[in-house]
This record gives structure tokens, sequence and C-alpha cells, in this order.
């Protein structure tokens, strides 16, 4: 991978992510490739989650480089618990009416005066390197006439899915005639107009179309983005070619130079020791002593259950899951958030707690990769977030899927249906079905057969990310398009 050789001002991209954990994380992962590139970056937070940081990270944490610094900019939301993923419609409604644009905007202005002033060693910003799922940054990048590039942290899959929301409206189909269709069958209709995707249901889309109120904040706010993808310069998509050929290559005949450039830790990993910049990614404490138990256990005996920054579970799911893990026999490393389950409070049955004993461990947050990469792990029970899909592949691990929201059902398809690594939980879980499944995966034969799909698409993300691989040259590629400045 080439590096840019600076000869006046390094190019100075202004980074912001979508403000919350997964997408923050692939943000910042994209950036320190940038930033090994020669970039200069300043890499924006909302307020919130910049103190959160601070506060799980330490003080020091954002402290950044001359080259690589943070700022935060408000969010316009009210005050909320400080450990919790703040109310995704209300943050969604305020990226929509455009509350962060005057901020955001403040700030390119501070940037620039600063790049003016004598002393400063800081750049003008060049380019806006924005989530997709932000897109005041379009009319920001429109009104300082810089380009903007923006990031999508969903599969190339689920973006398509996001992408057919207005036919979806022209058909009829959405919002929803009623409340009925919830349950009468029509989610599992099946739809073979999506170009590069093959015939799936409707249940299989993005969820946030499944409203019956026309005014519903999370469907607008999709429809709203959806007008800014063609206005950016190019799209990135955190996927590789070999993965997602198909709607890579729809999406490509749809939308202005789409370069898929991903898994990113695997780019990361190609970076010398001596250039890699260390950077914490969770807003969360991280719990190393997990990590110290993995070590005791034998390889590929251990399911690693984790259901991501957002995800919540009624009282009772928590413990249908626990009962079926237990009821398993099989070891297990259990993810809990302080924020995982409505109400706040996480009760397990007496019998749970006896059952498991030296059989299972449950922590707060943990180094999610180095989890998955452990030889300990035989299989993962996830709700098929974006980031844990590609670090599942990338360390070679089949699934239980368990998919909540969003993009997650589009992910949970792909993952069963075409990859090969995975088997679904219905959504109504029951205990048994859980028991059931956990010694499939790792006893029978249908977990072996995942396994070794797990290992193959493994081969294939590093090869993706190899010196020669497809998402080296797309990102190489990208590169020189923001260092020319082409809008």
């Amino acid at each position: 991978m080439g590096y840019i050789e600076v000869t006046d001002h390094k190019p100075h991209v202004v980074c912001i992510p979508y403000p919350a954990q997964s997408h923050i994380k692939a943000m910042l992962k994209l950036t320190e490739l940038l930033h090994q590139k020669g970039f200069h970056i300043t890499f924006v937070n909302t307020e919130f989650n910049h103190n959160r940081f601070l506060k799980s990270l330490g003080s020091s944490s954002l402290d950044g480089l001359p080259d690589f610094h943070f700022e935060a900019i408000p969010d316009g939301l009210p005050p909320s618990d400080p450990d919790a993923t703040q109310d995704i419609p209300s943050l969604c409604d305020n990226i929509m009416k455009n509350v962060l644009l005057p901020p955001f905007c403040n700030l390119l202005v501070k940037l620039n005066e600063r790049a003016a002033t004598t002393s400063s060693k800081a750049p003008p910003v060049t380019c806006i390197l924005s989530d997709g799922f932000m897109p005041f940054t379009v009319l920001a990048a429109n009104e300082f006439r810089i380009p903007v590039v923006l990031s999508i942290t969903v599969s190339a899959g689920a973006l398509m899915g996001f992408i057919q929301y207005p036919t979806l409206v022209e058909k009829g189909i959405a919002p929803l005639k009623d409340e009925g269709c919830f349950t009468n069958g029509f989610l599992d209709s099946v739809i073979d107009w999506i170009p590069g995707m093959k015939a799936i249901r409707l249940r299989d889309l993005p969820t946030l179309f499944r409203t019956t109120n026309p005014d519903d904040i999370m469907f607008n706010f999709v429809l709203e983005s959806n007008k800014k993808f063609p206005k950016a310069s190019a799209i990135i998509i955190h996927t590789f070619d070999a993965l997602e050929r198909d709607v890579l290559d729809a999406l490509s005949a749809m939308l202005p130079r789409v370069y898929g450039i991903g898994p990113l830790q695997l780019l990361l990993n190609q970076l010398p020791e001596d250039r890699a910049k260390q950077v914490c990614y969770s807003l969360w404490a991280e719990d190393n002593e997990c990590i110290e138990w993995l070590d005791t256990k034998p390889q590929n005996s251990v399911v690693y259950v984790n259901f991501g920054s957002v995800v919540v579970l009624s009282p009772q799911q928590l413990v249908e899951f626990g009962m079926g893990l237990a009821d398993s026999k099989h070891t297990f490393l259990w993810v809990i958030r302080p924020d995982l389950v409505v109400g706040g409070s996480v009760v397990l049955p007496p019998e749970f707690v006896s059952q498991i004993k030296e059989r299972g461990l449950i922590t707060s947050w943990c180094p999610q990769e180095q989890v998955l990469n452990h030889p300990s792990i035989g299989g993962f029970l996830t709700h098929c977030g974006w980031n844990s899909i590609l670090e599942t592949i990338s360390a070679g691990v089949p699934m239980l899927c368990w998919p909540f929201f969003a993009d997650q059902q589009t992910n949970c398809w792909y993952a069963c249906n075409e990859w090969g690594l995975g088997m679904e939980i219905d959504s109504d879980v029951k205990r048994n079905e859980v028991e059931k499944l956990v010694i499939e995966l790792m006893e029978g034969d249908k977990g072996k057969a995942m396994k070794i799909k797990a290992l193959e698409w493994k081969k294939l993300a590093e090869k993706a990310t190899g010196p020669t691989g497809s998402s080296s040259i797309n990102l190489d590629e990208l590169v020189n398009l923001m260092l020319l400045g082409k809008r």
C-alpha cells in the first residue's frame, strides 16, 4: 500500500461518524488507515460520546497526535444516562432536522481559521468523511466547497435494502397498511425485483419500514439519508468484493464511485507495527480478565454471546437465553451490558447460577475481536450487527443469529442463506431452541459444515486485504480521489 508524499500541506479530512458505538468503531478504523496514508485527521464525536470515551478510557485517551486529533459538537439532546446508548429515534430526528449542522459548520470554520495562523501546523480542511447516515454533512460540504465521502458502516446488502425504501412507498408496501401485516404472513412475501439480490422476503430487508405511521422518525430518516447518497464524491462500504460482489456491482451502477473496503481490522493488521496508532474504540470500559479465563479453556469449546451496543432484551428473553445456554451444557462467555435489559435489572434464576458455575462467565463488556480470535472460541451467538459479522468472518467463527432491528435481519439472511455461516434463532426466543442450536453449533454436522465455510470466508477476507487484494486496491484508489479533491 502506498503512502502520500507530503509536499506542501497534508490533505486534512474531517471525519464524523453516526453517534453510536458500532459506527464510531468502524469510522475510527477507517481514519487510522487514512492517517497512515498521510492524511491529517480531525475526528468529530458528539459531546455525549466524547465524554463517554473519556470516562471509559481515561482523561488522556483522546489527546491524539499532532496530526490526528479529536473534537466534539453538541447533539441538541437533553441529558441522559451516561452509561447507556442514547435514544436512537430522538438522535435521528435531530440529525434529520439539521440540528448538528450549525455546530459542525462552526467547527469547520474554526479549523480553517486555526490553519490560517502562522504558528499552526494544521492544514485547512480539504475533505469531509461522513457516516452515510449523517446527511447534513452533504450540505456542509456544499457550503465549504469541499468534497464529501460517505462511509457506510452497514453491509452492501443492507444499503441496497435501505435504498429500496422509496420503491416500497411507490409499490404501496410501506408504510404497512395496518397492524395485521405484522402477523398475517405479509412480511413473508418474496420480493424479486431488487438489483443484485436474490429473491428474499420483506422481513429480510432492514426493518425500519415496518411501521403503519407515515410520519415514523426512523422510516423518514432513511428516506432523507437516501437523497444524499448520490450527492457524495464517493461511497465507501465496509465490506469486501468477494463477500457481496453482486450487490456491489448493482450499487456501482446506481451511485457515484462505490468502494468496498474491508474488513478494516485486517487492513490495519497489514500496517507495520511502528506506524500503527493505538486507538481505543469502546464507549464502555472493557474487561480483559475474560481473556485469562478463555486461556484456561480447550480449543473450540466456548460459545461467545454478545448482543452488541444497542439491542435490549425483555427480562423473559434474558432468562430464555440464559437457561438455553445452561441446558446446552456447553461453556460460554456472555456479555451483559449495564443497559441490556429493559427496566435495567438483570435477574437470572437460581437454577441458572447453580448450573453454570465453572462453565459460564458473565462480563459487562469485552475486547470482542480479541475474544473472537481466541483459540477457545467455537461459536458466536450474535445480534448480527455488521461489525460483529465482519469480525466473525475475519476470525473464521460460525454463528447463531438473533437479529433485533435495522440492518441485522438482512445480515442474518446473508449469513444463513448465502454464506453458509449461521443458523437463525426465532425472534420469539425459547430456551429449548437455544439449547438445541447451541448443541448443533458446537457438536453437530451442520455446525462442522459452518465452521468449514467460516474458515473459507476468513481466507477470502485475508486475500481481499492483502497487498494486491481488492480492498487494498480500492483504498488506494479512494486515497488518490480524496487527494485530487474531485467532487
